[in-house]
């Protein structure tokens, strides 16, 4: 719904004394009522009487006596269209602004105003915008209504060509296994998607509002529907958990954590630093860990809450505003913050103005294609109320000019919390529209193809000990190959396994590292998976522990054809290497060419030996290393991996590999 200002009863004459000294015309007086008839003022005082004890009902009965004693009487109608909008009742409350403006044309011009807001909240969108053009004729207006009325009537003018022009859309429930006769909002999915964790607000007797906030989760089951869904236990305490953002793999999450008057927070000590701050998780052998405070870089004594972090393990998205003494939440904005190479959070800063505005920015989402970001606004161009948008990421890094999503995904009602699969094929959001199962309810649709994100699929696999098979827990880097830039890191977890999200249709270049153990590198292509998220690509890898004759092929260093000069895709394995010989500083190592059978003997010798030759200049030149600890050799065809029989074969046979000559 449009956000509206309910001026209570203590409010009222400031209300009308104000109307009466700026914003009305020459009709009529300041400090004098539209009627002089006593009885209907009678009645009228009557009325403010009941309504400053709270007693509406009553205070509407005497208003209304005063509108039928004195039918040109116009200050009731004002303050009766206050009533309908507190109760929702917005179909009266334009019956009694119209009736106000009849009355009065030139007096409390702010009902020109009010009645434009009131009809773009139900979608009458041709009465609103005549309504807003009557009110921006006045001159004598709050300068802050003629802002709005101006952004209003753009807004309006979208809206009836989204409505002419809707998106062919079904939305579906997500069903009994999700959702309740409570409220189910902010849901977050692993990179599989067999797993969805969402936030459900559920009553609670020893709570100070009678409600709170937990974390739940449900599987998906083998007909590929969600299973009933179960609280999450060691993350529920006893006050508000929620909005959470889960990895790839599904064994850390973000997730916003309310601080409990008491100072408490799942039998300890808060430590929190704001009414609302984003705490950390880890799951080990199948059970969340005690959430973590972020700290000062991320959280503050404002509120932060609604993270969403990046596929690549690098940049935390959020949003921050400040609380309000009616327990509202104040000029909300997105942030972010960047994690440095020590693996801290960075600072956070706001995102720049083309995503915020000067109104609200919330419900956050930033697609595992590290492309696409989805957010919720009030202060772009829209249905009313908060619509969801999209901003892709331009070549250059920075963000796009934002689109709205349009109807029937936005209306006039708030729309937020949109979560987008990560094969780019379903969206889930939260809405109260009729036919659920109570409150807000988690919906699906399948996201329209101008809308989805950049399509991308996952890779998942194990991390190994080569000698014992043995799983490891290990670091990763996977860099684009194309343009050499780190887009992901990660590490695998104590049974080895890991999963990762990446763009589809591109190719690769993956290092792994643990300490004791020479790096390991592949690269790998997703051309030719780019329209099947269902299969991912697997990727076992054994590490070599560091041992003499232990040996490791470089895959990631690229010559032209019968030339030795390294080409700049090389740069990132190499790098790797000279990390690894400078961490271990006894290690010394030869490195070895190899070519396949093409050529005479002697050319190949030469060539191999001048590609060896390259590396070991590089990681002296460039990487400072000793040359104490460096030999070269060219093999030429002397030592092939596999028969030289096949093309793909002879691709193999060339290349170049390090061995561990003494540690």
């Amino acid at each position: 719904m449009t956000s509206f200002i309910i001026k209570p009863y203590s409010l009222i004459y400031t209300f009308l004394f104000i109307s009466l000294c700026i914003f009305a015309q020459d009709n009529i007086k300041p400090f004098q009522y539209s009627s002089t008839n006593k009885k209907a003022l009678k009645y009228f005082d009557e009325g403010k009487r009941y309504y400053d004890a709270r007693k509406d009902k009553q205070a509407e009965e005497y208003f209304l006596k005063a509108i039928e004693t004195d039918k040109t009487f116009i200050e009731p109608h004002v303050i009766i269209s206050i009533l309908c909008l507190e109760q929702d009742r917005l179909k009266e409350r334009i019956y009694h602004l119209e009736e106000a403006i009849k009355k009065g044309p030139g007096i409390y011009v702010e009902n020109y105003f009010n009645l434009a807001e009131t009809e773009f909240s139900i979608e009458e969108y041709e009465k609103s915008k005549q309504h807003y053009s009557e009110f921006l004729k006045f001159t004598r207006i709050n300068p802050n209504d003629k802002e709005e009325a101006i952004f209003k009537n753009k807004c309006v003018d979208f809206a009836i060509e989204a409505k002419k022009n809707p998106k062919k859309i079904n939305f579906y429930n997500a069903g009994p296994s999700i959702n309740t006769a409570d409220n189910e909002y902010f849901p977050t999915i692993t990179a599989d998607e067999n797993y969805f964790v969402y936030t459900r607000k559920i009553s609670c007797q020893n709570c100070l509002s009678k409600s709170q906030e937990d974390l739940f989760i449900s599987k998906k089951d083998a007909a590929s529907t969600w299973a009933e869904s179960r609280q999450i236990n060691e993350l529920s305490g006893d006050g508000n958990e929620g909005a959470p953002s889960i990895s790839a793999d599904g064994n850390y999450m973000f997730m916003t954590i309310s601080q409990e008057m008491d100072g408490k927070y799942m039998g300890g000590q808060s430590s929190g630093l704001g009414s609302c701050d984003i705490f950390y998780t880890q799951k080990i052998n199948g059970r969340w860990m005690k959430p973590i405070n972020l700290g000062t870089k991320i959280n503050s004594s404002m509120w932060e809450s609604q993270p969403s972090f990046s596929s690549d393990g690098k940049t935390l998205y959020f949003v921050r505003g400040t609380p309000a003494r009616n327990g509202t939440i104040k000029g909300i904005d997105i942030y972010y913050s960047v994690v440095d190479a020590n693996g801290k959070f960075s600072q956070a800063v706001k995102l720049p103005s083309i995503i915020n505005t000067e109104k609200d920015e919330q419900s956050v989402f930033i697609h595992p294609d590290n492309q696409t970001l989805y957010f919720s606004s009030e202060g772009h161009i829209g249905m009313g109320g908060a619509d969801i948008f999209m901003s892709k990421r331009k070549a250059d890094g920075n963000w796009g000019a934002p689109i709205n999503l349009g109807y029937p995904i936005n209306t006039s009602k708030d729309e937020n919390s949109l979560l987008v699969s990560p094969s780019g094929q379903i969206g889930y959001f939260a809405s109260d529209r009729t036919g659920g199962f109570g409150g807000l309810d988690l919906y699906q649709f399948e996201m329209p193809d101008n809308m989805r994100p950049e399509k991308i699929t996952y890779v998942k696999g194990k991390v190994y000990n080569a000698k014992t098979n043995e799983p490891l827990e290990a670091s990763f880097e996977v860099f684009d190959l194309s343009s050499q830039l780190s887009i992901a890191e990660l590490y695998s977890q104590k049974n080895g396994e890991f999963l990762v999200t990446l763009t589809a249709n591109k190719n690769y270049l993956i290092n792994v590292n643990k300490t004791g153990f020479l790096f390991y590198s592949d690269n790998f292509s997703l051309k030719e998976i780019q329209a099947n998220f269902n299969k991912p690509f697997q990727l076992n890898i054994p590490l070599e522990p560091i041992d003499i004759d232990g040996k490791v092929e470089l895959k990631n260093i690229f010559f032209d054809v019968n030339k030795w000069e390294i080409k700049p895709e090389s740069k990132a394995e190499l790098t790797k290497l000279i990390q690894l010989l400078t961490k271990n500083v006894n290690i010394k190592i030869e490195i070895s060419g190899h070519t396949d059978t093409d050529g005479d003997k002697k050319s190949n010798i030469s060539l191999s030996t001048n590609r060896s030759k390259s590396v070991y200049d590089y990681l002296n030149n460039v990487g400072k290393i000793d040359l104490s600890r460096l030999t070269y050799k060219g093999y030429g065809d002397t030592q092939p991996k596999v028969a030289n029989d096949t093309p793909q074969n002879k691709a193999l046979n060339r290349r170049i590999e390090f061995k561990v000559t003494s540690k």
